[in-house]
């Protein structure tokens, strides 16, 4: 941080620390369950939340609906709670995808679904259906799976919709492992998966009306290029946002297909990204030295990115790459100078001058407002000052050596009637927050008092 000597004037112009930032609505989500419930949290012992993962949000769990209704009307949260308290009491959130198909498992709907009378059909994986194999898919569209299906959902939207600590919920309630296809399952024809997958779609944002929504891409087609596809422009319609499962699956030139596709979802809503299991991808030659996966952030102005894999292996064998993404991941609000006058008198008006940055891939999708916040020796709060007509969502992502600034010009009073304020020395401090003056987004600056507060400078207030 450098000071200016402008007369009566106090300027700063903060470095960027580099250091990776936990925020709402981005960051990396950490599969806890991915389908089979030993992957990939059941090395971690219960006191163990990766706090050493850089940029980590978000505690993913993906399960069949059979193990959360193993019985009609009798719920196995615990199943999904369990893990999610040890996250949010760290100030994480969580995020779910109930499946209803898993090539691993006889019946990820659960079985008395079928015995109640839905139709379905056994397949063998990658070669559609067989009587004589032992796992089943229901008929998606069955009017029994369905409402059986929302009877599950309205049980679940009303634990669940709404929470703060929910970041967001798949649409994985169609299609082999919730991806919605099912080309390697019960291979349900072309013809009859849109209207299954905008049924689908409708039973979710029925009940499920406050929390963030999100739909595979392959609902498309796993390998279509191309920006508008009827399931997904439904999606969109219906605020629900993108998902790519398939990132790093195969090796280049086809690492993936669908960054045109974000292009209508990201100026919106937070595109989440999710790439091949690492050891898998690793085997493949898909891989590679890992650059490709920043790639993929900055094509699809991605938000959320998956530890799909052993995080901690993932993590040590990518560091300097997880570094560089945790960079460009989703937003990252960066100030870079801000002036005020060294002294200023009570109760009379005076202005700071500022530049706002966005150096991350995507919008700052839940906003704030920047705020001076002027604290004694003693770290008491004198005043707290906040711009409501500056909103950081209005920040345009760009390059990080080039991001267009936005300038912040404010006129500010402090101890203007009340409270009582002395004349003295003061610190001054910057957030960004809610409109009452409530820190709320992590900033890349040094100085931070431990409520996402951070020391800039000081100010002389007298009379």
């Amino acid at each position: 941080m450098v000071s200016g000597t402008a007369t009566n004037m106090v300027t700063v112009r903060p470095a960027d620390t580099g250091l990776a930032l936990v925020n709402p609505d981005m960051g990396w989500t950490m599969h806890f369950y991915s389908n089979v419930p030993e992957n990939y949290g059941s090395k971690l012992e219960p006191v163990d939340t990766l706090e050493d993962f850089p940029g980590l949000s978000t505690v993913y769990l993906r399960v069949p609906w059979a193990f959360l209704e193993p019985e009609e009307g009798r719920f196995n949260w615990a199943l999904l709670d369990t893990p999610a308290q040890r996250w949010i009491s760290k100030g994480k959130r969580v995020a779910f995808r109930i499946t209803c198909s898993e090539n691993w498992l006889p019946f990820a709907t659960p079985e008395w679904v079928r015995k109640a009378g839905s139709k379905g059909y056994f397949y063998q994986f990658g070669k559609g259906r067989d009587e004589e194999a032992k796992t089943w898919d229901p008929d998606f569209k069955d009017p029994i799976f369905l409402e059986k299906l929302e009877c599950f959902l309205a049980a679940m939207a009303a634990r669940y919709d709404g929470n703060p600590n929910v970041a967001f919920l798949d649409i994985g309630t169609f299609g082999l492992w919730g991806e919605g296809h099912t080309m390697m399952s019960s291979q349900v024809p072309e013809e009859e998966t849109l209207a299954i997958i905008k049924r689908h779609i409708d039973l979710h944002t029925k009940y499920f009306r406050k929390s963030l929504l999100c739909l595979s891409d392959d609902v498309a087609g796993h390998d279509k290029p191309g920006r508008h596809f009827p399931a997904t422009d439904y999606a969109l319609a219906k605020g629900v946002t993108l998902r790519d499962d398939s990132i790093l699956v195969q090796p280049p030139p086809r690492s993936w297909y669908h960054a045109e596709m974000a292009q209508a979802f990201w100026p919106r809503l937070p595109v989440i990204l999710e790439h091949e299991h690492y050891g898998s991808s690793k085997a493949r030659g898909a891989w590679g030295d890992g650059s490709l996966l920043l790639k993929a952030v900055e094509d699809y102005h991605a938000s959320y990115m998956s530890i799909h894999w052993w995080p901690r292996e993932l993590l040590t064998e990518n560091r300097d790459l997880i570094d560089r993404i945790n960079r460009r991941l989703g937003y990252r609000l960066c100030l870079r100078e801000l002036s005020w006058p060294r002294e200023v008198a009570l109760g009379k008006p005076f202005h700071v001058r500022g530049v706002w940055v966005n150096a991350g891939v995507a919008p700052c999708y839940p906003g704030g407002f920047p705020a001076l916040t002027i604290k004694d020796e003693k770290g008491g709060i004198v005043s707290l000052l906040v711009d409501e007509d500056f909103n950081v969502r209005e920040l345009k992502p760009g390059p990080a050596d080039s991001a267009a600034g936005r300038e912040w010009v404010r006129e500010f009073v402090i101890g203007k009637i009340a409270p009582v304020t002395r004349s003295g020395d003061y610190a001054v401090y910057v957030s960004v927050g809610q409109r009452d003056g409530t820190p709320r987004l992590a900033l890349p600056l040094t100085g931070d008092d431990g409520q996402r507060r951070y020391r800039l400078g000081a100010i002389q207030v007298s009379r």
